[in-house]
């Protein structure tokens, strides 16, 4: 079983089911706005939204990052928004991995909403290229951890 815990509390076990994905190396910033689109809506809602931002035919609205970003009109509301594409690969795959935690529960996978969808910051990956005169440039690598939570209703 894995140490690291998750940061819902109030989870009825017999009509949820979680799933998790670690250390993913994907925008932190992406993967948050990526979340608040998903949640609340039905698993097959989200997936098809996820594969519509991956083919680029539907934008991701960025409420809260959005300093400097494009403006694209008004998506939901916003004027800033954008294709995480693979922010939407990598939920995607943790989408997937708790619908099938679902069916192994013998959740109806018909039913199932998503109740809560989370990113947090994970480890920083620090490496640095050398440049002239002795000095050098870091360029680091975030890693993000994000977790999500299926409801049956």
């Amino acid at each position: 079983m894995p140490t690291f815990g998750y940061s819902v509390k109030e989870l009825d076990p017999d009509k949820t089911c979680l799933a998790s994905g670690r250390d993913l190396r994907v925008s932190f910033k992406k993967m948050v706005e990526l979340c608040a689109s998903i949640r609340g809506l039905k698993l097959e809602e989200a997936e098809k939204l996820l594969e519509d931002v991956i083919a680029k035919r539907r934008m991701i609205p960025f409420r809260r990052f959005k300093k400097k970003r494009a403006h694209h009109g008004s998506i939901d509301g916003y004027p800033a928004g954008g294709y995480p594409v693979k922010a939407a690969k990598e939920l995607l795959k943790v989408l997937k991995n708790a619908e099938n935690n679902a069916e192994n529960k013998g959740l109806d996978a018909s039913r199932l909403y998503v109740k809560h969808a989370a990113a947090q910051k994970g480890f920083k990956i620090r490496k640095y290229i050398p440049r002239a005169f002795g000095r050098a440039t870091p360029y680091f690598q975030e890693l993000t951890h994000v977790e999500v939570a299926l409801e049956e209703r």
